[in-house]
C-alpha cells in the first residue's frame, strides 16, 4: 500500500504529527492508499512556499510559463493509463470515463497555455491633456485551489492551468475521498522541472487546513469546486481579507424536452447526462421536464434504456455505471427516494442497492426513475448528485421556464428542440451560466502623464 506525502516547495514532506487518512475503494470498501492528515502549519508552509516561488514565476514571460505546462500536459498523457486506473480505485468511475478525465485534464492545461499569447492590456484616452491611461493585466499572486471528488484530476488541471499561465502560483487541496491522482501531479511537476513553490499539493481536514488556506493573508484568490454550504463558508472566511473567490457549487440542471424535439436523441442524451459517473456531475440532468404531448412517447423510448444499464465493476468495458463515492452519499440516495415516495412520487425504476454478491460491499445504488413528480417536491429542489432522476410534465414554454428557474442553483441547463425561436428564448430566459479564464488575472491601472 502506498503512502503519499505532502508536496510542498518541490519536496515530498511528512506532516509533523505523522497522522494519516485512508483512501477507500468505493467498489469494495478496501483501503487503496494512505495520505497525510495535514495541519494548519502545513497549510501555512505551503502558502509561504507558493508566495516565495511566485516572485520569480511571475517574471517569466507568459509563453515561457506555458512551455513548462505543455511539458506537464505531455507527461499526463504519457501516464494516462496509470492515472486512469488510480482514478477508478479512488473514485469508482468507469475506466473509460477515467481515461477521458485524464485526457481532459491535459487538454485543460493545453487550452490555458494557448491563452499565454492573449494576456493583453489596454491604452485608453484620458480626460486630461498629455495623459494616457494604461491598463495592464497582472497575476493575483498565490491561488488556493480546493477541488471536489467527482472529477478530481480534471478539476485540478482546470484550475492549475490558467492560474499558472497567468503568473500565479498555486496550493491545491484535493478532497479527502479522492486525493491520489492529484498528488501524482507533484511527481510529474518534478519530472518536467517546474520551479519549486509553483505547484504545491497538500491533504488534510477541510475544517482546519482548508480554513487556514482561505484565511491566510498570503492567499490572494480561492477557486473552489464543491458543495454550496462549503462554498458559503469559504466566501465568508475570505471576506475578512477581501480575497477574490471563484466558486463552482451545486447544480440542479433542468433537462427540457419540447414537443418538436428528436425524442430518440433526447432520450439518449438524458440517459448519459443523468447516469454517467453515477450521476456525480455538477452539470448533469438533475430534473427532467417533458412536454405533455410527447411524454408517453418519450418514456417508451427512455425507460428501456434505463433498464438496460449495467451496474458493476468499473474496470470492465461493458459496465455502464459504477458505485457512489462513499457510504454517506449512498445514505443520501436512500433518503431522497424515501422522501419522494412520502411526498407522492411513484418509483418507476430502481430505488435501492442492486442485488447480488458483488454488491454486498461498496457503495452501490440502482439507476432510479421517479414519476408523478410535482414541482414543489423535495427531489426537484435538493441536489441529489447521484443516479436519481425525477421526471415532470409541462404544458407551455412559460410554464417550463418558470419551473426551470424555480431553483437556487444556476450552473447549467439543457434544452431539446428543433425550433430556433425556442432556442433563442431559452437562451434569453434561462438563468444559468459559468465563469472563465479572466478570473485569474486582475487589472492594474496606470495614469501616465507626458511632458507637453
Amino acid at each position: 500500500m502506498k503512502e503519499y506525502k505532502l508536496f510542498i516547495d518541490g519536496t515530498w514532506k511528512q506532516t509533523a504529527s505523522g497522522d494519516l487518512s485512508e483512501v477507500l475503494n468505493p467498489s469494495t470498501g478496501e483501503v487503496v492508499a494512505t495520505v497525510q492528515k495535514g495541519s494548519v502549519e502545513d497549510a501555512n508552509e505551503a502558502l509561504e512556499a507558493a508566495e516565495k516561488g511566485q516572485k520569480q514565476w511571475r517574471k517569466l514571460p507568459a509563453r515561457k510559463r506555458a512551455e513548462y505546462l505543455y511539458k506537464l500536459a505531455n507527461e499526463i498523457k504519457k501516464n494516462s493509463e496509470a492515472l486512469a486506473e488510480l482514478l477508478v480505485k479512488e473514485q469508482g468511475k468507469l475506466l473509460k470515463v477515467a481515461r477521458m478525465e485524464v485526457a481532459v485534464t491535459a487538454s485543460f492545461i493545453e487550452y490555458a497555455c494557448e491563452g499565454a499569447r492573449r494576456i493583453e492590456g489596454d491604452i485608453i484616452p484620458s480626460d486630461n491633456p498629455d495623459e494616457q491611461i494604461w491598463i495592464q493585466k497582472i497575476p493575483r499572486g498565490v491561488v488556493v485551489a480546493i477541488t471536489a471528488w467527482n472529477f478530481p484530476l480534471a478539476l485540478a488541471g482546470r484550475k492549475l492551468g490558467p492560474a499558472l499561465v497567468a503568473g500565479n502560483t498555486i496550493v491545491i487541496k484535493p478532497t479527502g475521498e479522492t486525493p491520489l491522482a492529484t498528488l501524482e501531479l507533484g511527481n510529474l511537476a518534478e519530472k518536467v522541472g517546474i520551479p519549486k513553490g509553483v505547484i504545491n499539493i497538500i491533504t488534510g481536514p477541510g475544517r482546519s487546513m482548508g480554513s487556514a488556506l482561505v484565511q491566510n493573508p498570503i492567499t490572494k484568490m480561492v477557486t473552489m469546486t464543491g458543495s454550496t454550504p462549503v462554498g458559503q463558508q469559504i466566501a465568508k472566511m475570505a471576506a475578512d481579507n477581501l480575497i477574490h473567490v471563484q466558486l463552482e457549487l451545486g447544480g440542479k440542471a433542468p433537462f427540457i424536452v419540447f414537443e418538436d424535439a428528436d425524442l430518440e436523441a433526447a432520450a439518449e442524451s438524458a440517459l448519459h447526462s443523468r447516469f454517467d459517473n453515477c450521476g456525480q456531475v455538477c452539470t448533469c440532468n438533475e430534473r427532467m421536464y417533458i412536454h405533455e404531448n410527447v411524454y408517453d412517447d418519450f418514456m417508451k423510448i427512455f425507460m428501456p434504456k434505463v433498464a438496460a444499464l449495467k451496474v458493476g465493476n468499473p474496470m470492465l468495458e461493458e459496465t455502464d455505471m459504477g458505485p457512489k463515492v462513499n457510504a454517506n452519499e449512498l445514505k443520501h440516495m436512500e433518503h431522497l427516494v424515501a422522501v419522494s415516495l412520502e411526498e407522492g412520487a411513484t418509483l418507476a425504476f430502481g430505488g435501492k442497492r442492486p442485488e447480488g454478491a458483488e454488491f454486498e460491499k461498496g457503495n452501490w445504488f440502482e439507476p432510479t426513475i421517479l414519476t408523478d413528480v410535482k414541482q414543489d417536491m423535495t427531489i426537484v429542489h435538493e441536489e441529489s448528485f447521484g443516479p436519481i432522476l425525477p421526471v415532470l410534465k409541462f404544458s407551455s414554454f412559460d410554464e417550463v421556464i418558470g419551473f426551470a428557474n424555480d431553483c437556487e442553483y444556476g450552473l447549467a441547463a439543457m434544452v431539446f428542440t428543433n425550433d430556433m425561436n425556442t432556442i433563442m428564448r431559452c437562451n434569453n430566459e434561462l438563468e444559468y451560466g459559468k465563469y472563465g479564464f479572466e478570473q485569474y488575472l486582475e487589472k492594474k491601472t496606470f495614469y501616465v502623464k507626458f511632458k507637453g
